[in-house]
């Protein structure tokens, strides 16, 4: 019980929690009145206006009245503590009328603004004074707080200045921000905001920065009596985010007029931003004067015209431009290009459009934004146009501690690359140029990437990387490194690399010192090279094996299946090969060519090492697959047998699947399958060939025949009845006496007399079903018969109507004798069988009502009572 009772106080507690946050923003200042009953004291009037969420509305959030803690700046000492309080509430919306050129404007913009005050009397001192408010909690999911930021709370202070600032600086009134903090602020676009505050002093100047925002109070402790001792703790600014940059590195505050300018963060969400005023009085700073709001950044579309200063375009004369913020939906955009062809048009959503310039300059491009007619921005900016711009450059070097040349290779139609930015790929290091054509000696190995960014004189830049490796030996590369040849025959070898080669050893060998040198060994013999680049040493070998003839066996001859192949396989030492015949062979011309012969064939085989050759044959003999008929296709009906007739060629066979086989080891055998099948027959011989013939037969299953004649029923003579028949694609009904045609489905039928119709539905195939229907013919007028008594447990089990010549029963119910209904139903045939939920109802009198409509259109109606008998 305990454990229980202390869970229960612990989510009570962190409900109360959730319901404080409530704090969006606060600014505490003062007003000087002057002295107060001595002249060493002053009075102050003190005024803390506090922003909260507007939905805030619990008593946790909405206080009466507030503690101000005065204290001694000379030790941090507590001067007095004095209630203030509330003696105005407002609500403050951003009223999207305000600014129609805003499109889908936020309506969650709201602060409830508290303002409380009081009057405080102080000593004059050296050292003045701190006023600090603390109160917990901030709103939750504040963006640019680490989370939870509904744990922070907030401390608003103000400064009375000492006479150590100036002689008089106690006589001094903070300022305090005047502006409407109601503003609309659009992700990713353009905004300003105002921080402008009132100096009422009139001789104070004023400098504005953002600064950090104080944490205060606690959620155990959320409205302290006395605040807590200066100096205050900064915010928990999350990453990317300070409170120097509160949006981010993108927004400003202008120090001489407070406007805060930028362009807003992509994230929705809410923003704390502090702003410090610092009061200068004769070139003194006096007092820093803060105040912290939270600001929504919301989805909505500011109109802007907006484009980049400079626009080169360096591949083609058509251009294209957009831009460069989504407008309000409706904008429309006017683009003048500077090159006389006059003003272009568009409605785009981006303001994209496409130009075609005549000729190569440079452009003066404007750009107008209307929206509803009322609200205009325009821009303008340079373009320059020079198509036919292609950066690239080269490089030379592969070792460590040894120069790599870097060359510049771009070419521009227009102008001419005029300035280089390299980046050498090597962290940790100065690795960075900017000449046309640079050394760099690199101190580490690796892959490096290297990045060159080049401009032209007429605007055009562009980048272009490149990966090269740096190692600890140069680089070489070999054609080969094993290589035959035949004794009377000579070989060039191939080296690709930079720097001195060297060949050893010289015999039987022309050109030491040349990249393809060539070698005419009569012995097997290794030769190798080494391949200096400045200093910087590789080597490597090639072994050229020398014989005096070739060797060849063409294989042993083999039996294949006719149609089939087989991979011919000679063991030899030559190099190059030729086959005949080679009309039957994949490619004449290869070591192991696949071979499709038509008949038993005999291949010869001639293989080389230069000029020394040999010749040998191998056979292929081929036998024809083992013969297997497994019959024509054919169709049988549902639950039918078909019967397979197989035909070979062989030795044995088997069939498959033969869980639907009658006598799976007979060629002739009986199949039962309830599904299409395909059925195979396997035949096996001794001849030679080793692989299996076979052949497939599909038995394809008609659909089971359903056949339904219609229900039961009962005309009146005269009446025509209409006969709906169902189950396949043929009909036949028996005996054919009244039917208008007994070969279809849904005949009429014109009766004097009772009958029992036979209908048999049947396939193409013949597959076929019956039924029945038998119709009472009564030699009455339409009309409707219901029972007087039924027992639900003998013959007569429910209680329904008799309908002869009614074609649309509209109800028929029944009714207990309190008037709950029992039964309805409309559909002919139905009945009620005596239960009513489920439950069986007891033996009694049942009232019934019943109607219809005949087959001439006419209402039958009815009502009566029968009884229950149980």
């Amino acid at each position: 019980m305990k454990k229980t009772l202390k869970i229960f106080f612990l989510l009570f507690a962190c409900a109360q929690y959730a319901k404080a946050a409530h704090i969006k923003g606060g600014e505490l200042y003062y007003r000087y009145i002057g002295p107060g009953s001595s002249p060493e004291t002053s009075v102050y009037t003190v005024t803390l206006k506090l922003y909260i969420d507007c939905a805030a509305n619990s008593p946790g959030q909405l206080d009466p009245d507030i503690s101000l803690t005065v204290f001694d700046n000379l030790n941090n000492s507590v001067y007095l503590n004095k209630t203030a309080f509330l003696d105005n509430e407002k609500f403050l919306r951003f009223d999207p009328s305000s600014n129609p050129c805003i499109g889908n404007p936020p309506l969650d913009v709201c602060y409830r603004v508290r303002t409380f005050s009081t009057t405080i009397t102080v000593k004059n001192t050296t050292a003045g004074y701190t006023i600090a408010y603390q109160r917990c909690c901030r709103i939750i999911d504040i963006r640019n707080l680490n989370a939870p930021s509904n744990s922070s709370g907030a401390t608003y202070t103000a400064t009375i200045p000492g006479t150590s600032k100036l002689a008089d600086a106690y006589k001094n009134s903070s300022p305090n921000y005047v502006t409407n903090d109601a503003a609309a602020i659009c992700k990713g676009s353009s905004f300003t905001f105002s921080f402008a505050v009132d100096e009422p002093d009139g001789t104070d100047s004023i400098v504005y920065a953002l600064c950090n925002g104080y944490v205060g109070a606690s959620q155990s402790v959320p409205d302290p009596i006395i605040a807590s001792t200066p100096p205050y703790q900064s915010l928990s600014y999350s990453n990317g985010y300070s409170g120097s940059s509160p949006l981010g590195l993108s927004v400003s505050i202008n120090p001489k007029t407070g406007l805060v300018t930028g362009v807003a963060p992509n994230n929705l969400g809410q923003y704390v931003i502090t702003a410090c005023a610092s009061e200068f009085r004769q070139g003194v700073l006096i007092n820093i004067h803060r105040k912290d709001i939270h600001i929504a950044v919301s989805n909505c579309i500011p109109l802007k015209a907006l484009l980049k200063p400079d626009y080169s375009f360096c591949d083609d004369l058509l251009v294209y431009f957009r831009n460069e913020q989504t407008n309000p939906l409706g904008s429309e955009y006017t683009w003048n290009f500077g090159d006389g062809t006059g003003d272009q048009k568009t409605k785009d959503g981006l303001g994209r459009i496409s130009h075609q310039y005549a000729d190569t300059g440079t452009y003066t491009v404007k750009l107008k934004v209307i929206l509803a007619g009322q609200c205009i921005d325009s821009t303008t900016t340079r373009a320059r146009v020079y198509p036919g711009f292609f950066p690239g450059f080269k490089s030379a070097g592969s070792c460590l501690y040894t120069p790599f040349a870097f060359t510049d290779t771009t070419k521009s139609r227009y102008g001419r690359a005029s300035n280089w930015h390299w980046d050498f790929g090597e962290p940790g290091s100065d690795d960075t140029a900017n000449t046309k054509s640079p050394t760099w000696l690199y101190s580490s190995l690796g892959l490096k990437r290297v990045q060159l960014i080049v401009e032209s004189d007429k605007g055009c830049i562009d980048t272009v990387s490149s990966e090269i490796e740096v190692r600890d030996i140069p680089l070489m590369s070999l054609a080969f490194r094993d290589t035959l040849i035949c004794s009377v025959d000579s070989v060039q070898l191939s080296l690709t690399g930079n720097g001195v080669i060297s060949w050893s050893p010289s015999t039987n060998l022309t050109g030491a010192t040349l990249p393809n040198p060539i070698v005419y060994p009569k012995t097997t013999t290794t030769y190798k090279v080494t391949l200096n680049e400045n200093g910087c040493v590789n080597t490597d070998s090639v072994k050229v094996r020398v014989v005096d003839f070739v060797t060849l066996n063409a294989g042993a001859d083999s039996t294949i299946c006719l149609t089939d192949s087989a991979q011919l396989n000679p063991i030899t030492d030559g190099l190059r090969f030729t086959w005949s015949p080679s009309s039957s062979l994949s490619n004449p011309l290869i070591k192991q060519p696949f071979a499709y012969p038509g008949s038993q064939t005999t291949y010869t085989v001639t293989a080389s090492i230069g000029k020394c050759k040999a010749s040998d044959e191998v056979t292929i003999r081929t036998i024809p697959y083992p013969f297997a008929d497994a019959g024509v296709d054919t169709t049988v009906c549902y639950r039918d047998t078909a019967t397979l007739k197989g035909i070979i060629l062989g030795s044995r066979f088997s069939w498959s699947p033969v869980n639907t086989l009658a006598q799976p080891n007979n060629l002739v055998t009986a199949a039962f399958p309830t599904q299409p099948t395909v059925y195979r027959l396997t035949a096996y011989d001794t001849l030679g060939c080793p692989k299996p013939g076979f052949d497939e037969v599909l038995v394809n299953v008609r659909d089971k025949v359903n056949t339904f004649a219609g229900n039961d029923t009962a005309i009146v003579i005269g009446q025509p009845l209409q006969l709906r028949g169902q189950g396949a694609e043929l009909f036949e009904w028996t005996p054919p006496l009244g039917l208008s045609n007994r070969n279809i489905g849904d005949p009429v039928a014109y009766l004097s007399q009772d009958i029992v119709y036979i209908l048999k539905a049947y396939t193409a195939e013949g597959c076929y079903a019956l039924d029945t229907v038998s119709v009472t013919v009564f030699k009455t007028n339409p009309d409707i018969f219901v029972p007087n008594a039924f027992a639900p447990e003998g013959k007569n089990r429910i209680l329904k109507p008799i309908t002869p010549g009614i074609s649309r029963l509209d109800y028929f119910r029944v009714f207990n004798r309190w008037g709950q209904l029992m039964f309805n139903t409309q559909e002919p045939g139905k009945g009620w069988d005596g239960t009513i939920a489920g439950r069986v109802q007891d033996t009694g009198t049942y009232v019934w009502m019943v109607s219809g409509t005949d087959y001439t259109g006419k209402k039958v109606s009815k009502k009566g009572t029968a009884t229950l008998i149980r």
